[in-house]
């Protein structure tokens, strides 16, 4: 069922035009598709996220996407020198080294962005 397809996720933004700075300025997306009311982007294994605009933005308390990565202290580096800040999470059980938290067999970080969405990047250990 399911399973076999691709995932998509929604990236909801207040200021469609800050938001996409953000995207494809700071993290280096590119556009994969526009439409009326939002903008497409593309990643690995036919994942995307679709940005669209909304006054609920940056309302949730959980990560609206994360991204699978095999090296999280280089792509914590990279995002720093950006200018992306990390998030600090209080996560019982959890061991914390810098930016980046480890939980079981799981390390994590968290920033925001422009529209105040939680993002996550993960590296399985």
């Amino acid at each position: 069922m399911l399973q076999n397809h691709p995932i998509h996720a929604y990236l909801p933004a207040r200021d469609i035009a800050r938001a996409r700075r953000f995207y494809e300025q700071v993290l280096g997306f590119d556009p994969g598709g526009e439409l009326e009311d939002g903008v497409t982007y593309r990643f690995g294994q036919g994942t995307a996220a679709f940005l669209y605009p909304t006054e609920n933005a940056g309302t949730s308390k959980a990560s609206q996407a994360l991204w699978q990565v095999d090296d999280i202290e280089q792509e914590v580096a990279a995002l720093k020198q950006r200018g992306v800040v990390f998030e600090r999470y209080d996560i019982p059980g959890s061991r914390c080294d810098g930016d980046i938290v480890t939980e079981g067999c799981v390390r994590a970080a968290w920033f925001k962005d422009t529209e105040g969405n939680i993002l996550a990047i993960i590296q399985e250990v």
